[in-house]
């Protein structure tokens, strides 16, 4: 494939993006995902706390000092997560590919690295960060090629020892086509040089829309059941270069 023909397709997918971001801004409340609501609460504590557990099982939990870049950063994205396990503002990196969005975010973290731009040709060199963060990113782009091109990016970013800390949905949402789930083969696939443990984590969104905001603790009971969970968190390694 020639550079003109990858280009057309990648412009074709940032181009169906950008109208699904305007979709959404234009018919979806932004209070429905807002961080008080108790189905976001129960979803944002549960993946934190699980994603806490298997950072450190991996020992690769992130200090201070450490560069931690987010693709597809949002207007917040983990920022507060990673300034509460302790990263420093000046840190913290992202690109997101929503002008407003990332407006939103240089406003929300004025001392952090943050980017207007496309994932599949990342600005920051080889090796440059001991986390990279890749969160419900994927599923929002339909197209196969574009997906390797930023998979690549974010392997080309990652240092030697470093940790993707992924999560997104599992499994195609039946009533909204514009995203496509990633199972753990397609997360194998994407990341083949990568190496570590995946696990099931979230309640089912229409469950914890329904049930949260009645009953904190059977939500969390129902968060318990695996079958009832339809995201993927991972913490997946570059080996060192020897």
């Amino acid at each position: 494939m020639n550079s003109s023909d990858q280009m057309e397709f990648v412009l074709a997918e940032r181009r169906r993006i950008q109208v699904e971001y305007q979709r959404r801004a234009n018919h979806v409340s932004a209070d429905r995902y807002a961080s008080w609501q108790p189905d976001t609460k129960l979803i944002i504590e549960g993946r934190r706390r699980a994603a806490e557990d298997m950072l450190r099982r991996a020992r690769v939990f992130p200090g201070r000092e450490d560069k931690c870049l987010e693709v597809g950063c949002g207007s917040h994205g983990w920022f507060n997560d990673l300034m509460e396990w302790g990263v420093s503002e000046t840190n913290l990196h992202g690109i997101e590919l929503d002008h407003a969005r990332a407006q939103q975010a240089r406003e929300n973290f004025p001392k952090s690295d943050l980017r207007l731009g496309d994932a599949v040709e990342l600005p920051w060199a080889d090796g440059s960060f001991k986390l990279v963060i890749c969160s419900t990113l994927f599923t929002s782009i339909l197209d196969s090629k574009v997906r390797m091109l930023i998979a690549n990016e974010i392997v080309r970013v990652l240092a030697p020892g470093g940790a993707l800390l992924w999560y997104d949905f599992a499994f195609d949402n039946p009533r909204n086509r514009n995203v496509r789930g990633i199972s753990r083969r397609w997360l194998r696939e994407l990341f083949p040089s990568l190496r570590g443990e995946t696990r099931s984590v979230t309640l089912a969104p229409p469950l914890a829309r329904a049930i949260a905001p009645r009953s904190w603790t059977l939500a969390r009971l129902l968060e318990k059941i695996p079958v009832l969970r339809t995201h993927l968190l991972g913490v997946l390694i570059k080996e060192s270069e020897c």
